[in-house]
């Protein structure tokens, strides 16, 4: 491990993240882990999917 990593480390240890800051983070991975779900088990919408011209070609 680099040395900022210790150093990290190290402020945290001291000033840990407030309670806020923590929920907010668990709270982002819980809704991206929602979105993941939805799109595993009811699967991707086909008017989202893009249909792109061959070999990145703009059609007009």
């Amino acid at each position: 491990m680099n040395i900022r990593h210790f150093l990290r480390m190290a402020r945290w240890g001291r000033n840990p993240p407030s309670e806020k800051r923590v929920a907010l983070v668990f709270a982002v991975i819980l809704i991206c882990l929602g979105i993941f779900a939805v799109e595993r088990f009811l699967g991707w919408p086909e008017a989202l999917t893009p249909h792109g011209s061959p070999k990145g070609r703009i059609d007009r």
